[in-house]
């Protein structure tokens, strides 16, 4: 079944399901499908979400700060939505690499866009999965009382991160601060070595194992056999659905950008680029070098970019004169081992939330999964179709079962669109919600996996006041 799947994924063709027992995906609001009970009482719904374009790092954004990014999102979203500012009661905002300025991104980024001093807000950070934390944490404050109205969103800024003096340099520095006369100081200069001059590189690597995401996803991808061909023909199917998307005009969660200073206005992402697969085949591997399967072409890339969503009770929705996209259905976060199953969060995450909610595969029209990697990705979907996992890792009966691939990342992913670490879990709710309208679905499932070997899956559903614009 999964080398069918497989052989089926690189069709680039919607309108058949692999699946045998699955219904085509354009249908009516189904009213068989069982409808998820809200569980905190208060029907919290996400309004609506924005991000500014994703653009390869060292490109347009390259001469700003990671503030003026999440700034422009958060003001986006305020326009688009027609909110006051004043209505939001928290903000939880999250970023991965910190610029140390704005440790506290989130306050820095309220203030800067305009919120009223007393609006509290918080930063957090869980890698890939930052902003589903932001949601999540929302939620939990909303569910609490203590809440009505959340901003919720990350940023990420790769064009500058920091690059540290070394540890002896550092130590150095900090006790001649401290030093008193000039002797102490010349007594600590005595110390000083050429070598303490070499800085601190920041590595997108594993603490716990030293091992980088890349040459990790390239082990899974060898454990599950999945061949580079097929990684290729993935990566070429998420440009071409990315491009499609954005021929059409689907990615209405975009606003533009104005570069300070300059009358140039950024629009679109800028790292679709939908190649033949011969180029492809030509690359090198970029990790396990010379016969690793992990190229440039079948990874996501570093990018820059923010996003924004609102959040809020749907009684205070209705209050407000909003239209909610979804209703917050479940959520659930999974942690596994980070060295053999570093990337395979969805594939835990899945089935835990769909018992959470008491749905099945088939229940799922939308499905949006964070792309890290081809090969990440393909060996989620061997795991899921997989028995033998099942039982010998996930302490299941049986295989999750493999989603309709027709119902797949539709729009293109994190491979073509860009993945900003902490921006992107905003990304695919609002590429669920917009879906789920244009595609005429009920229920969506966001999953994504995370460093540290951590999972979040999501289970959204349509409201029916949902417009895809």
């Amino acid at each position: 079944m999964a080398s069918n799947l497989l052989k089926n994924i690189v069709k680039l063709d919607t309108r058949v399901s692999v699946s045998q027992n699955v219904c085509l995906p354009i249908r009516c609001l189904s009213t068989a499908s069982p409808r998820v009970k809200d569980k905190t009482g208060k029907n919290i719904v996400f309004v609506d979400g924005v991000r500014t374009p994703f653009l390869l790092s060292g490109t347009d954004y390259a001469p700003l700060m990671p503030h003026q990014l999440a700034k422009e999102a958060l003001i986006g979203l305020m326009r688009k939505t027609n909110v006051p500012r004043e209505v939001v009661d928290y903000i939880v905002y999250g970023t991965v690499i910190q610029e140390v300025k704005t440790s506290n991104i989130g306050r820095e980024a309220a203030l800067a866009a305009g919120f009223p001093n007393s609006v509290p807000a918080h930063t957090v950070t869980m890698a890939c999965i930052s902003s589903n934390q932001g949601i999540t944490t929302g939620i939990g404050l909303i569910a609490a009382g203590a809440y009505d109205v959340i901003v919720a969103g990350g940023v990420e800024f790769m064009s500058d991160v920091p690059i540290r003096h070394s540890r002896k340099m550092r130590s150095l520095l900090l006790r001649a601060n401290k030093a008193k006369t000039p002797l102490d100081k010349l007594k600590l200069l005595s110390t000083f070595r050429p070598d303490f001059l070499m800085p601190e590189l920041p590595a997108v690597a594993e603490f716990s194992s030293g091992e980088t995401m890349g040459f990790s996803a390239d082990r899974l991808a060898a454990s599950f056999k999945v061949s580079r061909e097929e990684q290729d023909q993935y990566a070429v199917r998420s440009h071409t659905m990315a491009q499609e998307a954005q021929d059409k005009g689907y990615l209405t969660d975009i606003v533009p950008f104005r570069l300070p200073n300059s009358s140039k206005v950024i629009e679109k992402d800028n790292g679709i680029r939908v190649s033949p697969i011969d180029k492809l085949a030509k690359l090198k591997a970029a990790f396990v070098k010379p016969h690793g399967t992990v190229t440039a072409a079948n990874s996501s890339f570093l990018t820059d970019g923010a996003s924004a969503c609102l959040i809020m009770t749907e009684e205070k929705a209705k209050q407000l004169g909003l239209k909610p996209k979804l209703y917050l259905r479940d959520f659930t976060y999974v942690s596994q081992d980070p060295i053999d199953q570093l990337l395979l969060g969805p594939t835990y995450a899945t089935p835990k939330v769909l018992e959470k909610a008491g749905l099945s595969v088939n229940d799922i029209d939308v499905w949006e999964v964070h792309e890290a990697f081809a090969g990440q990705i393909l060996a989620n979907l061997k795991a899921m179709d997989s028995d033998w996992f099942a039982q010998n890792y996930m302490n299941r009966k049986s295989k999750v079962g493999i989603p309709d691939l027709a119902k797949w990342n539709k729009w293109g992913g994190s491979l073509s669109i860009g993945h900003p670490f902490a921006a992107t879990g905003v990304r695919l709710t609002v590429h669920t919600a917009n879906r789920l309208v244009r595609e005429d679905g009920q229920f969506g499932l966001i999953a994504a996996c995370a460093a540290g070997g951590q999972g979040v899956g999501m289970i959204v559903e349509r409201h029916p006041d949902a417009t895809a614009l």
